[in-house]
């Protein structure tokens, strides 16, 4: 053991503390399920722990929603909202890309033009809630700002960044990439799995302030 310890660099004392207290399974399946809640809190810090535990299974470690509180809390990823303050609203995050659509106009007044010179030029995209019988639904629609016609759009019961990059790829899968894709600074659309889908498909994003999405003009 003195030989493999010289070989690999590794001090004797710290091997035999090891040894006399190994690392249990439990503690080895814990370790694992707080890197993946560490990287949903970090891909998106609005999260409350349900959402990350959503995340956590989508990335292979299932776990119940207690259980996320419980390492969540202990390592303090909590949600950047935190608790709701009675008649404060939620403040956006700060944009991720330049506002490409924002024109001053001769009064000196910002406004968005939404426009483009043929198909797949710009696409606009927004989040919506629906209720239904069986509860809330989320809808992420993308449609191309020249034809004014949906071209990608997904549904989920959960307003998470998949949601916004599965209509990205569904739209990409029928129209074929675009030069650029413009949203307001929702977290879905300001997280690192849609700022991957943009740059897989070699978009430039833009994006507004809440309300400037443009998807409803």
């Amino acid at each position: 053991m003195t030989v493999t310890c010289r070989v690999l660099k590794l001090s004797r004392q710290p091997y035999y503390r090891w040894l006399a207290d190994p690392v249990t399974t439990s503690e080895v399946v814990e370790a694992y399920r707080a890197n993946a809640l560490f990287d949903a809190h970090r891909d998106d810090p609005e999260f409350g722990h349900r959402l990350l535990a959503d995340e956590a299974a989508d990335a292979g470690e299932p776990m119940s929603d207690r259980t996320a509180w419980r390492i969540a809390s202990a390592n303090g990823w909590f949600s950047v909202f935190g608790k709701p303050k009675r008649g404060k609203h939620r403040k956006p995050g700060p944009p991720v890309h330049d506002d490409l659509c924002a024109v001053v106009d001769e009064h000196g007044q910002t406004r968005h033009v939404f426009a483009a010179d043929a198909p797949n030029e710009l696409w606009l995209t927004d989040i919506t809630e629906h209720k239904t019988a069986e509860g809330k639904l989320y809808l992420c629609a993308i449609k191309d700002a020249y034809s004014g016609r949906i071209v990608g759009y997904s549904i989920d019961s959960r307003m998470k960044s998949r949601l916004a990059v599965q209509a990205l790829e569904n739209a990409v899968a029928m129209r074929g990439d675009v030069a650029g894709c413009h949203s307001d600074r929702g977290s879905q659309f300001r997280s690192r799995k849609m700022l991957r889908a943009l740059g897989r498909h070699r978009m430039v994003g833009s994006m507004g302030r809440v309300g400037s999405s443009g998807l409803s003009g």
